[in-house]
């Protein structure tokens, strides 16, 4: 999971008890989630995902000892959450969530070992992202209508993911301060806070020109003070991005694109075919806003027609 190195904390220490208890559970959750904001200063979502990540580790915890836990009965826990379904990578994640909060508790003087560092993580396939043709991006764009209520936002809303190759929740984020609509760009904030430049295509712009104009001013004279934000719900408030991924699943469904489409299908499919149409990866890092260009390297293994094509050019028996 994304986030800045951990810093000594400089509250007073948690002092340990005999037996865990409800109260052991809530004060540790609560000076953990002080701790990530105010002094690891971490994103807003990523602080949620942590806390979410120990609240499920708590229901498995049962009121046990956190200083008498072993290894060999964190590795129950992984057990326990792909019994409760989980996939291997959001088993991963809790287990990174955990070696964090273990850390933590150390730094606090809690514990006075972090048995969490000595699990490992479920070994992890490298997911082909699930991306969509030029022609499925198409009509997932042109797919909303007059009926559906907000029909200029939704359409703006959709182009400038696909134009920017921007996360949900950094569009969701977008303010109107961020926007330079004749220079044709967009300031967008990624993981740890980051910012980065984010280029807008002639679409892209249109549609984000129509919605300012005509359809905006009504969104946030429903809310006072004036809104800050480029992309507004029904009653003028920021669009939340849980409202952004049931719009890009109502319209997909409306367009038949496949089941396992998801709202960062966008995002993949912006990454995809920029490097099918021959662009460099390191600039397709860069304008993902991945801090490692291995993480960029698995669109390489998407375009399943260029490589068939470059295995018939050089193989020798192709």
């Amino acid at each position: 999971m994304p986030g800045k190195p951990l810093k000594k904390s400089l509250k007073k220490p948690l002092r340990p008890r005999r037996e865990a208890t409800v109260s052991d559970a809530v004060r540790h959750q609560q000076a953990f989630e002080q701790y990530l904001r105010t002094e690891c200063h971490l994103a807003a979502n990523t602080v949620a995902a942590y806390c979410r990540d120990l609240r499920r580790f708590y229901q498995w915890l049962a009121g046990r000892r956190l200083a008498a836990l072993r290894v060999s009965e964190l590795a129950g826990y992984t057990a326990w959450l792909s019994e409760e379904g989980l996939a291997a990578g959001s088993v991963a994640r809790h287990l990174a969530s955990l070696k964090v909060f273990f850390r933590f508790l150390q730094l606090e003087g809690e514990l006075t070992e972090n048995q969490a560092e000595l699990l490992n993580s479920p070994k992890l396939w490298q997911r082909v992202p699930q991306v969509m043709t030029p022609g499925q991006v198409d009509a997932l764009l042109t797919s909303p209508r007059k009926s559906d209520g907000h029909v200029l936002r939704d359409r703006a809303l959709l182009e400038v993911l696909y134009a920017t190759g921007c996360r949900v929740s950094e569009v969701a984020n977008v303010a109107l301060r961020d926007l330079h609509l004749r220079e044709r760009y967009l300031v967008c904030r990624g993981k740890g806070d980051k910012q980065r430049i984010a280029h807008l295509g002639d679409r892209a712009v249109e549609a984000v020109h129509k919605y300012l104009t005509e359809e905006r001013g009504e969104l946030a004279a429903k809310k006072s003070p004036a809104p800050e934000w480029l992309f507004l719900s029904s009653r003028g408030a920021r669009l939340r991005r849980e409202r952004v991924w049931e719009l890009i699943k109502r319209y997909a469904a409306r367009v038949g694109a496949p089941p396992e489409i998801s709202p960062h299908s966008l995002r993949h499919s912006f990454a995809t075919h920029l490097l099918a149409g021959g662009a460099d990866l390191r600039r397709v890092q860069e304008m993902l806003g991945h801090a490692s260009i291995a993480t960029t390297q698995i669109y390489t293994h998407v375009d399943h027609t260029r490589l068939k094509r470059v295995h018939e050019q050089f193989h020798p028996r192709g």
